[in-house]
């Protein structure tokens, strides 16, 4: 939900209408957190799947073994020809290449290697399952927590930084463990049965091939570690990256007006230079793995071929055992350089579940209470209160000794009490940046007091959970926001389970239905992202139709007539002046016209009520009321 914002100096520099730009241009790599722990919760999502994964590593362990035995069985092919050729070779009476035993090895072989053809295939399509579930799952945890966070983490973080987090980093998390996993098991089961198959061979041969793995391991690990804060650092200026074209989409009118195009441009350059750096320094370094083993591998490789060779002349081994074990010594080397070249996949993938467990690490709001009435409401679509309750809230909102700043040792509001009779309509003035918004976004548990309290009809709205508090509250904001569906879903999301005829009837009375019905599509006509196809005071329009439907007992207006033309105003006015009949309304408003006719007008300066009375009262009185006043109509004596 939006932040009903103070335009001013105190305010933060979301609320002041100041640009983010991207969050930080990335000078040196990002040190990344316990990479072991956040593999650790990134399991724990494919916990929940521990089934399938284990069919998954089944149909491995069986297409390995399979691909495992073709080599094997290919040399006893190989040794069949070699003894039929030196038999005839050596005069043999009778000798031959046995062709019924060359018959049977190839059907054996065709046998394996459609056995391993099969497995794999279903192996990458359960995997495919498993992974794209596990995305839900993390897609869904985070979205939850959008909800759950304090609209003070949104204040702090640029916009397409935390979309990227919920898009580009699960897209990431997901595309990467399908592949990761389904190679790694693959890799770790070959390089087992690969072993034992060397063994079986020769272990004289096997021996010399395992002295390269230590140099592969130590390569390996000494070259991802140098890696990991890059790839950290990488997906930030992602994110950040985001964020600034983000920003310049929004706002493009702005950029456009003013014509800072190039600028704008430049900012662009900027972070995209960043990213273009983090991202070729990663790729480079974690570049050298594969090459690097594959020159390990070739030197055991000669080592191999030479002993190999000797066992040969000296008939320990067989022609065909030799060329064997040359195959499962590629086979063998193979899967480290598989799992070595998949250092940069896995890196970039610890990265995007650490922002995106950095996310869901976030401080939560606190939802301690048991609701204003003490006991649940109904449905979180129920405006106010249920039926069957026989305390209808009666609307007292008191202020006492409030203390407040969104940023830390920066109050703006500063010890303020006053109270709000039940079914007072009170108006909230002042100049820019003395805290009118502040007032309602305390109330609304938008933000946590720093110090007093606020009561609705005594009750202590720390205590009331925010989902029961906000039913009776009903706002329209200064900025009006519209979602992308039709203009009857729009105004319909002021309360759940309304109907046709409640819609229609909250247009009427908020003046919209006259423009609604000119529209192409009438109530069903589609509104753009934002309500772009809709001018600004139509939108306004919507947006009241939206409270009025809420039919809430406090009622918060934010400049809710700032966008409207005088005569539609007018009429706005007069609806407003009905349905806030018998409801606490609190309107805040720079127009000091359109609040006349309040029971109550609050005087706001620098975070403190300096004045109070009705518009008569404050006039007589001649204080900063009345220098307000006079400042904005250029008139004495009133």
């Amino acid at each position: 939900m939006p932040r009903m914002a103070d335009k001013g100096p105190l305010a933060s520099p979301a609320a002041r209408g100041v640009s983010h730009g991207p969050m930080r241009l990335l000078g040196t790599p990002q040190k990344p957190k316990n990479a072991r722990g956040t593999s650790r919760r990134l399991l724990g999502y494919l916990r929940p799947h521990a089934g399938w994964f284990a069919l998954v590593v089944a149909l491995s362990v069986a297409a390995t073994v399979f691909n495992i035995l073709a080599p094997r069985v290919l040399g006893d092919a190989t040794n069949v020809v070699y003894e039929g050729v030196s038999q005839m070779a050596t005069g043999v009476e009778g000798a031959s290449v046995d062709l019924h035993a060359i018959h049977l090895i190839l059907t054996e072989l065709a046998l394996l290697y459609i056995g391993y053809a099969l497995c794999f295939y279903l192996q990458r399509f359960v995997m495919v399952r498993v992974t794209q579930r596990v995305a839900f799952d993390l897609r869904r945890d985070l979205e939850h927590k959008f909800n759950l966070l304090p609209l003070s983490y949104y204040d702090a973080h640029a916009t397409g930084d935390v979309l990227s987090r919920v898009t580009n980093d699960v897209d990431s998390i997901a595309s990467t463990l399908q592949e990761v996993l389904t190679q790694l098991t693959a890799a770790v089961v070959t390089l087992v049965g690969v072993l034992v198959m060397m063994l079986l061979i020769s272990p004289a041969m096997t021996l010399i091939a395992l002295v390269t793995l230590p140099l592969s391991i130590l390569a390996t690990r000494g070259i991802a570690r140098r890696s990991q804060p890059l790839f950290k650092s990488r997906q930030d200026a992602l994110g950040a990256l985001n964020g600034q074209i983000e920003e310049a989409y929004s706002g493009h009118a702005v950029v456009t007006a003013f014509a800072q195009e190039q600028a704008a441009q430049q900012r662009f350059d900027r972070v995209n230079e960043e990213y273009y750096r983090y991202g070729w320094r990663s790729m480079f370094i974690t570049g050298i793995i594969r090459p690097a083993l594959t020159f390990i591998g070739n030197l055991g490789y000669v080592g191999v071929c030479v002993a190999g060779t000797a066992l040969a002349v000296q008939g320990v081994v067989a022609p065909g055992d030799i060329q064997a074990f040359l195959q499962y010594m590629r086979r063998f080397s193979s899967p480290i350089t598989r799992i070595a070249s998949m250092a940069n996949t896995i890196q970039s993938t610890l990265a995007a579940a650490e922002r995106a467990f950095e996310f869901l690490d976030e401080p939560e709001m606190d939802e301690d209470g048991e609701g204003l009435t003490g006991r649940d409401s109904g449905s979180p679509g129920d405006a106010g209160v249920c039926a069957d309750v026989a305390s209808p809230v009666r609307g007292e909102v008191s202020f006492e000794h409030v203390d407040f700043g969104y940023v830390p040792g920066v109050p703006v509001i500063r010890d303020l009490s006053f109270t709000v009779g039940a079914g007072q309509t009170v108006a909230i003035v002042g100049p820019t940046g003395a805290g009118k918004s502040t007032l309602m976004n305390l109330l609304m548990r938008f933000y946590d007091l720093g110090g007093g309290r606020i009561t609705i009809d005594g009750v202590d709205i720390a205590t009331v959970p925010r989902r029961h508090l906000r039913r009776h509250v009903a706002m329209v904001l200064q900025d009006p926001w519209l979602f992308s569906g039709s203009i009857r879903e729009n105004i319909a999301y002021g309360r759940e389970g309304a109907t046709d005829a409640e819609v229609v009837q909250a247009a009427r009375v908020a003046h919209a239905d006259h423009f609604i019905r000119t529209l192409p599509a009438g109530y069903d006509t589609r509104v753009s992202e934002e309500g772009g196809n809709l001018s600004a005071g139509q939108r306004q329009l919507v947006t009241i139709a939206r409270a009025v439907l809420s039919s809430a007992e406090l009622l918060v207006l934010d400049e809710a007539t700032s966008s409207i033309d005088s005569r539609t105003e007018r009429l706005v006015q007069q609806a407003m002046a009905e349905i806030m009949e018998g409801r606490t309304s609190f309107v805040i408003a720079h127009r000091l016209s359109t609040i006349r006719d309040a029971d109550r007008i609050l005087v706001v300066r620098d975070g403190a009520v300096v004045e109070q009375g009705t518009h008569a009262q404050l006039l007589e009185e001649g204080g900063f009321y009345a220098e307000l006043y006079r400042s904005q109509f250029a008139v004495t004596g009133r």
